[in-house]
């Protein structure tokens, strides 16, 4: 029976970091990390293998070299019991490897709603992370003219703008009144629905999916309005479950929702097992919440604070919450969220103002390539820390999100930014004297001295 100090069941994203992380502070421990897949896509890459790039092969995570060079060990192996008592883990083959620390990492897996008539229809495809399931996808897909994505999140948005950019006639459907209603406010959602629609893409918005049609192969997606589109090929992109399976078999609490209830060092109830990434809970970093979120930058800052603590706990290093850092492109166009929108900080409750500026990321404006950047900012009028804020530009706008959450998990206020010194280039970033996300600040500011 092998043993290890550290036992990681999955290896990407999450199973990934926290095994990197916790191999450098813990060097002198043996960490082995099981995965069922032979290779592990890079899980926000998966919308480009249909246009961007040629295929999966090209959307390869490099864990294999980079858990070699750390001297940790790897095995292609699917789990399927943990015994918390003896504290050791029975896989498929009959191997059983026995461990001090787990860690689970066993992501998600795509919705499929029970009550969709049709849905086992041919060419009727989800989106796994699952290299093989996607390569077969991809080659049905070449063949098929129009194809209907259900769910306008951001896999279904940046799915639905790679196949139109390989050719396809693709019509996005999505239930709420607009596409990325649960990231953004309206306004914001809306510029991103006029740039497919200028790209070509259908939307039909504000009315759910009845059912899928065809006899052996779906031909068609029946609205609730009773409109139908035609289609030979849809894609259900619904959301994911949490894959919480084993850790509930082996008796670990469970939330409502079905994800593995956690710490904020990322312990599960049981202290020498850790849960991290798309199957462990998470609140929302201001209102604590449960949070609904699966990103893969959330699952590294939880990987990390998990690999950090698996043998002495640090109360500097522990996870306060999902802030929800989202960003995507449509072409030349970038969209990004971190926070509170206004609308969640509505209804919620808080007492709050808006900042708002457009002005130019490059300056003079009159640059090549030059695009109007806008800033909103959501402001907790007593205390004028930032709660949150989106934005839209050009593909500087990731890096900028990131910047807000920053901001937004230090807690910083409207002084601190109004006073923040910054570096500037024409060709980079906008004009010191117009930086749209200073100018934002300024703006909250005067609301909140005149009472606006």
């Amino acid at each position: 029976m092998e043993r290890a100090d550290v036992l990681v069941i999955g290896s990407s994203a999450a199973g990934l970091v926290a095994a990197l992380a916790g191999k450098r502070v813990y060097s002198d421990k043996k960490i082995v990390v099981v995965r069922k897949e032979q290779k592990t896509l890079v899980p926000c890459g998966i919308p480009y293998i249909f246009g961007s790039i040629e295929g999966s092969d090209q959307d390869i995570l490099p864990s294999d070299k980079m858990f070699q060079d750390a001297g940790i060990e790897l095995k292609i192996q699917e789990a399927i019991e943990i015994n918390r008592s003896e504290k050791f883990c029975l896989f498929k083959d009959g191997e059983v490897i026995k461990y001090d620390k787990l860690i689970i990492a066993t992501g998600s897996t795509p919705k499929i709603p029970e009550w969709l008539n049709g849905k086992g229809l041919k060419n009727v495809f989800t989106v796994p992370k699952d290299k093989n399931y996607l390569d077969d996808m991809s080659q049905k897909l070449k063949k098929c003219k129009r194809i209907a994505v259900i769910g306008g999140g951001f896999i279904g948005v940046e799915l639905s703008d790679e196949l139109n950019k390989a050719g396809h006639e693709v019509t996005l459907i999505e239930i709420l009144p607009h596409i990325l209603g649960l990231a953004f406010d309206y306004d914001i959602a809306e510029r991103v629905e006029s740039v497919l629609k200028e790209r070509g893409i259908k939307l039909k918005t504000g009315s759910g999916v009845k059912e899928l049609l065809g006899d052996k192969q779906v031909d068609g997606v029946l609205l609730d309005n009773e409109e139908t589109v035609n289609a030979d090929a849809v894609i259900l992109a619904m959301g994911y479950h949490p894959n919480s399976q084993l850790a509930q078999n082996a008796g670990l609490a469970i939330s409502q929702d079905g994800y593995i209830k956690v710490d904020e060092y990322l312990r599960t109830e049981d202290p020498d097992i850790f849960a991290i990434g798309d199957c462990a809970e998470k609140r929302d970093f201001f209102t604590r919440k449960p949070s609904r979120t699966m990103l893969a930058a959330t699952a590294c800052a939880e990987a990390r604070i998990a690999g950090m603590n698996l043998f002495k706990l640090s109360a500097v290093k522990t996870f306060i919450g999902t802030i929800s850092i989202f960003s995507t492109a449509i072409g030349e166009w970038g969209f990004g969220v971190a926070g509170l929108t206004e609308t969640t900080a509505k209804s919620e409750g808080f007492e709050y103002v808006t900042g708002t500026f457009e002005g130019m990321d490059k300056h003079p404006g009159t640059l090549p390539n030059a695009k109007k950047q806008t800033v909103k900012l959501v402001v907790g009028r007593e205390s004028g820390i930032i709660l949150g804020g989106e934005l839209t530009g050009g593909l500087s706008i990731g890096e900028l999100t990131n910047t807000l959450g920053f901001i937004i998990q230090n807690r910083m206020d409207l002084n601190s930014i109004l006073t923040a010194q910054i570096g500037t280039h024409p060709l980079l970033t906008a004009s010191p004297a117009a930086y749209p996300l200073l100018k934002a600040a300024g703006n909250a500011a005067m609301k909140i001295m005149f009472r606006n």
